[in-house]
């Protein structure tokens, strides 16, 4: 029942999270483009094109991460899990899931804290807190942790798996 539960959750939260990032990378273009428009026809671009364009691909990024690991996008050589024996290549499994899960738990609660501590400070560009941007790391952290416990420590999807 529980794995019924988190299939079903993996599910709904890959496809959320990929549409969530192709609307921000939807929004990064238009920012793009109008730069280029302003800057090349229409004599000068304001500088908040090129920082809302830099904030938005690393929130792109950092939302896709997650779902983009559940479906086993992400480089990875799985060589060593086909060559050991059944249970060396589950404990293998356990390995990276944990550590997986430990990395974007920790990473998460870092950018977290440095996203606070530097809300004094303001964007050039944008004239905002540098805190709003910094939050889509931790955010994109705790997707990523997110997707590592619904996907549980099962053996990671390769490419030989999808074709």
């Amino acid at each position: 029942m529980l794995n019924k539960l988190r299939s079903r959750l993996l599910l709904i939260s890959c496809p959320s999270t990929l549409t969530l990032a192709g609307a921000l990378l939807s929004l990064n273009v238009a920012a793009i483009l109008f730069g280029v428009f302003a800057r090349y026809i229409a004599g000068g671009a304001p500088i908040w094109t090129d920082e809302l364009s830099r904030f938005l691909i690393i929130a792109t990024v950092m939302i896709a991460a997650g779902a983009v690991w559940s479906e086993g996008g992400h480089m990875r050589v799985g060589l060593l899990e086909k060559l050991l024996s059944a249970p060396f290549a589950r404990l293998l499994n356990l390995y990276q899931w944990l550590l997986t899960l430990l990395i974007a738990v920790g990473a998460a609660w870092v950018s977290y804290r440095y996203a606070l501590s530097v809300s004094m400070f303001t964007t050039s560009g944008l004239g905002i807190s540098r805190t709003v941007p910094l939050l889509s790391l931790p955010f994109g952290f705790l997707l990523l942790a997110w997707h590592v416990l619904l996907y549980g420590p099962a053996p990671l999807k390769s490419i030989e798996d999808q074709i």
